[in-house]
């Protein structure tokens, strides 16, 4: 009966002798003495009371109790190897899972470019890339889902590190020129057809809690009077003249802006702050850490 498990050294030197039908064939391959390899085979031996291999004419041949041995040493000794190499890609560029958050107009700050940036560099790491509202960025980053992302502040940062990287002015959009004249108030934008996008979100919106912040302090209302999902369709609205809405300068200044549609900033400028955020308690792994570094360029340089 064995006292002992069989270690891993064991289990290496069994496998080396069984392929390479010697001693010293073993040892110069896991690069070790002939003694050492021949002593890792006889403790199995000992403890079980078998024996692994019998001397051929040529080379050891296996015996049925080493016959036995021999697809479950394999698949440990495989299990083992695996391990380590799943654990070490985790830690470099080589392979590995890299999660990571985008704000949901990240293709107007040409970050769509990241992504095949990215893969160019490191073809063996896998890319987990979410694309949604900041509210959810920073939720799945503070619970562990995403290791880091890119949100609009403000956001709830209880136990995430933020780091601000570069601001965009938000602007007021509308079909009449008339409107687009001089800076606009919140006054202004709570007496006119608001159209809003991120319904699902709704005021939980990082740039929506500034103008709520603003219009509380002011005594305005503004309550919609149309919400939709998506940036590009409150904008079709807007040029079609069903109302007026506010964007970033890298939505005005892109090519799904409408020909027809105007803007001006607020009277009071008003930012969307794009900012970094991973949880204080974690070490970001080399691969998000990496497409980390990239997004941050990507930001700055645009």
């Amino acid at each position: 009966m064995a006292t002992t498990p069989m270690t891993l050294n064991q289990l290496r030197a069994f496998l080396a002798v069984a392929d390479l039908g010697t001693f010293t064939a073993a040892a110069a391959h896991l690069h070790m003495s002939q003694p050492s390899v021949s002593e890792l085979v006889k403790r199995i031996e000992q403890v079980y009371g078998v024996q692994l291999f019998t001397r051929g004419p040529r080379k050891l041949a296996v015996t049925s109790a080493g016959a036995e041995l021999l697809p479950f040493a394999r698949e440990a000794v495989a299990a083992v190897d695996g391990a380590d190499a799943a654990l070490r890609s985790s830690t470099s560029l080589l392979g590995g899972v890299a999660t990571f958050g985008l704000l949901r107009n990240a293709n107007f700050y040409f970050l769509s470019q990241l992504l095949e940036t990215f893969h160019e560099r490191y073809p063996r790491v896998r890319l987990r890339i979410i694309g949604q509202n900041s509210v959810e960025v920073a939720d799945a980053v503070a619970s562990g889902d995403l290791e880091a992302g890119l949100v609009v502040l403000p956001i709830e940062n209880e136990g995430l590190t933020v780091t601000p990287l570069m601001r965009d002015e938000v602007v007021f959009a509308s079909a009449d020129p008339a409107k687009t004249a001089r800076p606009v108030t919140i006054a202004d934008l709570g007496a006119t057809d608001l159209v809003l996008y991120d319904a699902h979100y709704g005021w939980r919106d990082p740039t929506r809690r500034q103008l709520a912040t603003r219009a509380h302090l002011d005594g305005v209302d503004l309550t919609p009077m149309l919400e939709v999902e998506h940036v590009e369709s409150a904008l079709s609205i807007v040029a079609r003249g069903g109302g007026d809405t506010i964007v970033s300068r890298a939505v005005a200044a892109s090519r799904v802006f409408p020909e027809n549609v105007h803007t001006v900033g607020f009277a009071e400028p008003l930012w969307d702050v794009i900012a970094m955020v991973q949880r204080r308690d974690t070490v970001l792994s080399p691969a998000t850490r990496e497409i980390a570094r990239l997004a941050r360029r990507m930001l700055l340089e645009h």
